[in-house]
């Protein structure tokens, strides 16, 4: 059995794996799969095994399913709840019959009503860490970080962290309730954080971060080499960087960085993940199959150099990556 180490996230006092496991994948999604078929068998399995091998952070959400990823999770967990840390988000609008409208919704009430549900999927008395998934543009954030923090006192969540958030929130949320960590996509596909200087709001603030799709959305394992790979379902087939021409010229770099994979003889999703780690972050890659969480652990034993880093800079620099990273929808 391996050990991944374990991490302070943040400066409230919660410790970690410096590896989650994204379970988005395990269940379907509104309009069709989020990265192919979903098998709930294989993904509790792969759960249990995530376990064993360290894993302590589950992240989940509400809107996941809706609600059935975290009832998946919840089954999955049952009568180990002690071993694990469960990340669960709020803030897409979904009533209780699942409907979702694409809208945020930040307001206190609508925050008493998720956890309640989440609560309740997940088959627990508390949330570990819970996040704003998104931000309401129409509820002020302090307004929503006092409802949040209204169920930290009453002891249903221990921790507080908000998801795709720019510095000017993050300081004002802080400011009302001690956020534990903040939660974006971060890859060498997606540097976002870095431009926009949220990384280093986080770390001026003791705050931890957490990288969700590490892996580019398993674009960077190098398995995706024709648009037709994804099945009919797929919901990447609707995200512009992996459409048309921006699908070949992003395949072009993860050619490169399959090279330099094979001759420091790991795979390229090994490689992709080590450089995240190396950032000094928790990383959550998403999978639902036990041979590729086996693969993606042993990623957190590989050393690289300051060379290495600045070759992968060199393949991979930031604004390399053709196309956005999400559909515009009207």
């Amino acid at each position: 059995m391996n050990t991944l180490k374990k991490v302070a996230l943040g400066s409230q006092g919660l410790t970690v794996s410096v590896e989650g496991l994204g379970c988005m994948g395990m269940t379907d999604f509104p309009g069709g799969t989020v990265y192919g078929t979903p098998d709930k068998l294989e993904s509790i399995a792969t759960i249990h095994r995530a376990l064993e091998l360290g894993v302590t952070m589950l992240d989940t959400a509400d809107v996941y399913g809706p609600f059935t990823n975290e009832q998946l999770v919840g089954k999955a967990i049952a009568g180990k709840r002690d071993q694990v840390t469960i990340a669960s988000k709020f803030g897409f609008e979904v009533d209780d019959t699942g409907t979702i409208t694409y809208a945020f919704n930040g307001h206190p009430a609508y925050v008493r009503m998720s956890i309640e549900r989440s609560l309740k999927n997940l088959k627990t008395d508390y949330i570990d860490l819970y996040y704003l998934h998104r931000l309401d543009p129409n509820t002020p954030i302090e307004d929503t970080v006092g409802a949040m923090a209204d169920l930290v006192q009453e002891g249903k969540v221990r921790y507080l962290g908000l998801s795709e958030v720019p510095s000017d929130i993050i300081r004002r949320a802080h400011a009302v309730h001690p956020i534990t960590a903040i939660e974006s996509e971060y890859s060498l596909f997606d540097r976002g954080v870095e431009v926009t200087g949220v990384l280093e709001t986080t770390r001026e603030l003791g705050i931890g971060f957490v990288g969700y799709s590490p892996l580019g959305r398993g674009f960077l394992s190098g398995a995706i080499k024709s648009p037709d790979d994804f099945e009919p379902n797929d919901s990447r087939r609707m995200f512009p960087r992996y459409q048309g021409d921006n699908f070949y010229k992003n395949l072009e770099l993860v050619t490169k960085l399959e090279s330099m994979a094979k001759t420091k003889g790991v795979s390229a999703s090994q490689l992709a993940l080590a450089w995240v780690l190396a950032q000094q972050v928790v990383a959550i890659p998403g999978t639902k199959r036990r041979s590729y969480l086996d693969a993606n652990v042993a990623a957190a034993d590989i050393t690289l150099s300051t060379t290495e880093l600045d070759e992968l800079d060199a393949i991979l620099p930031v604004g390399s990556v053709a196309g956005s990273a999400y559909p515009v929808f009207s």
